[in-house]
This record gives structure tokens, sequence and C-alpha cells, in this order.
């Protein structure tokens, strides 16, 4: 089955080409528990090659040290899902492109995988760009199914890209 993104999506994957556009600047992606899905969103959208500089689709740890030069200490110090793991993704992000901002992902989608103190349904994102380096990270709990959280993911995502915009 395809799955066509709902108006809104496609209002804020708009809004994203048009604050990157104009500066020239280019976006790249650190995905974990989205799998590419922040990609494929956006190069859903005619010119996005303008302004989409590429993504990294990390879901091993070993892919994380690899692609990405995640240290192996943070990792092995902090949860897979963690403030530290998601900002090590997004700045090995840009520093492994030619982008100028990026956005990583990394959570449990579910429906297994959830502990206590890292249930199904929580992301931990991070924002940086080259002109500031790190901007901003945060968690977020979404509920529902699989999907359902991927997609709630991909929407925050792309919410704090503007922010980090802004």
């Amino acid at each position: 089955m395809i799955e066509t993104p709902d108006q809104s999506m496609l209002e804020l994957t708009h809004a994203v080409g048009a604050a990157l556009g104009p500066r020239g600047w280019r976006l790249v992606t650190a995905e974990s528990c989205t799998g590419g899905l922040i990609a494929s969103t956006l190069t859903g959208l005619s010119g996005s090659s303008d302004w989409f500089e590429g993504a990294f689709v990390v879901y091993r740890p070993s892919a994380k040290q690899r692609f990405l030069n995640v240290e192996a200490n943070i990792l092995t110090h902090n949860s897979l899902v963690s403030e530290p793991v998601a900002r090590a993704m997004a700045e090995g992000a840009l520093a492994a492109s030619n982008a100028d901002v990026s956005v990583s992902t990394t959570g449990i989608a579910g429906p297994r995988g959830g502990e206590p103190s890292v249930p199904v349904g929580t992301v931990w994102f991070a924002w940086c760009t080259k002109a500031q380096g790190f901007i901003h990270a945060e968690s977020q709990r979404f509920r529902g199914e699989r999907e359902a959280i991927r997609h709630g993911a991909v929407r925050h995502a792309l919410q704090g890209v503007l922010k980090a915009l802004s």
C-alpha cells in the first residue's frame, strides 16, 4: 500500500523547504527509530534536492559509530535513547555531510523494546547548525501503534527544524 502524506505534513515539508531554500542551506537527517521516514517525507516533495542533502539511517549502535562517529563511551554510558546519543548523532551527521542543519531521532517505536525508564513511544531529538553548533535536544513521548509513533516523530522533527531556523 502506498501512503500519501496528509495535508498538514505537506504544508510542514513546504515550510521546511521555504526556510532552507532562500538561505542556500541544506538539511541532513540522522535517523534511528524513524528509519528514513523523515528523509522519505522530505523527498516526497518535488524540488527537495535544492535543500535536502541526505540521510543517515543508523539503527544499530555500530552504525552510529561507523557512519556518524558517535563515540563508543557515549553509547555504553547512556541509554541508546538519550540526549547524549541524539546530540552526538546530529553533530555527527553535520560533520559527515555538506549540510548546514541536521536533525536526529533515536527512540523506541515499539511494540517491543520499552523499559520502565524508557517506555515505548519515547523519542529523543537533537538539532544542530554549522553556524551555531548544537542548538537543542528534547524528548517526546508519542502514543499509539508503531507507525503513529514514527509519524509523530517525523512531524516533531520537522517542527524542530523550523524552530532551529527561526
